[in-house]
């Protein structure tokens, strides 16, 4: 596994990150031991979790995984607060009483005295902002966590944080990947400028970009399901197919999977500090991890970047 600074702060995650999304909800407790294991074995070590995941059962889980296999001290554990459920809906809150309330309950979970990477997870029009990063500063100065950042910010709220009387923020948690592109437009220039660096989620579009739904919606995939239809779906029209068939080009040509070719490509930038790989199954998340001995040459790179390059507007159904 390859490693990279988080920015231009100290520190230093794998280029695969291990997401945890799923954890307690689509991945029992079995199959998420065996995908932790996978992923440490293959030198794996940022590991990305939230209290709202898995409606509260991921964080439990996970740090029950990480103390029977006793390595809390091999991985670089980033939570995230300041998103929370009241009555049956999901709101932003990221006021010094949440944040803190859901931090202390994230160690309490994790089994853990403090957190390596500790972010807020959406942008709050409600709480000031002075107070948000009043409360990031907090959880630095009291030990809670090592490094603080924020997720799913636009760059113009990125570099309001990031200029603000506040923290040094190291890191920016967004979607990116071939089938959404447009955190190239103000995103990456502002996280370039503050010395942030970009952890990506759905680096492999929401599971579009594996190819599994290029013949239609298997029956043990995301879209067939309920609680991940939404999730999928905005990725699934004709808008995009030209785009996972250009993937699949690639791949044939390689002889490596669509998998790699995405992952691959999101990798190259180095803003990019890590991809978070969100499986299903410990097959999929080993397909994904060996990515690290994929190289695609430069001419298919640029057919890429052209055949993606007109990003359609942003999509809703997006998972936190």
């Amino acid at each position: 596994m390859q490693y990279r600074r988080v920015g231009t702060s100290g520190l230093s995650v794998s280029q695969l990150g291990l997401g945890t999304m799923g954890f307690g909800s689509s991945v029992d407790e079995l199959d998420a031991e065996d995908q932790l294991r996978v992923f440490l074995d293959a030198g794996g070590t940022l590991i990305d979790t939230a209290p709202i995941y898995g409606d509260g059962k991921t964080e439990p889980m996970l740090g029950a995984l990480l103390s029977k296999l006793g390595v809390r001290s091999e991985v670089v554990l980033s939570g995230k607060a300041g998103l929370a459920y009241r009555d049956g809906t999901v709101v932003r809150d990221a006021s010094r009483r949440t944040l803190l309330d859901q931090l202390d309950q994230t160690l309490r979970d994790l089994g853990t005295d403090h957190l390596d990477l500790w972010q807020v997870h959406r942008w709050d029009e409600g709480t000031p902002l002075d107070e948000t990063l009043a409360t990031l500063e907090y959880a630095l100065t009291t030990g809670r966590t090592r490094y603080v950042g924020v997720s799913n910010f636009h760059g113009w709220q990125l570099a309001t944080a990031a200029a603000g009387a506040g923290p040094r923020l190291v890191s920016n948690q967004v979607e990116y990947s071939l089938l959404r592109r447009d955190v190239e437009d103000e995103v990456i220039p502002a996280a370039e400028y503050h010395g942030i660096g970009l952890i990506a989620w759905a680096p492999l579009g929401r599971g579009v970009l594996t190819g599994k739904y290029r013949a239609g919606v298997p029956s043990d995939s995301r879209a067939a399901d309920n609680r991940w239809e939404g999730y999928v779906r905005p990725y699934l029209g004709t808008d995009r197919a030209h785009i996972v068939e250009a993937v699949a080009k690639a791949a044939d040509g390689l002889e490596v999977t669509m998998s790699h070719v995405a992952l691959a490509w999101l990798l190259r930038p180095k803003i990019v500090a890590s991809a978070l790989i969100g499986a299903r199954t410990t097959a999929q998340l080993s397909e994904s991890l060996a990515t690290e001995e994929v190289e695609i040459p430069e001419e298919i790179i640029r057919a890429l970047d052209d055949v993606s390059a007109l990003e359609p507007a942003p999509v809703s159904g997006g998972k936190d």
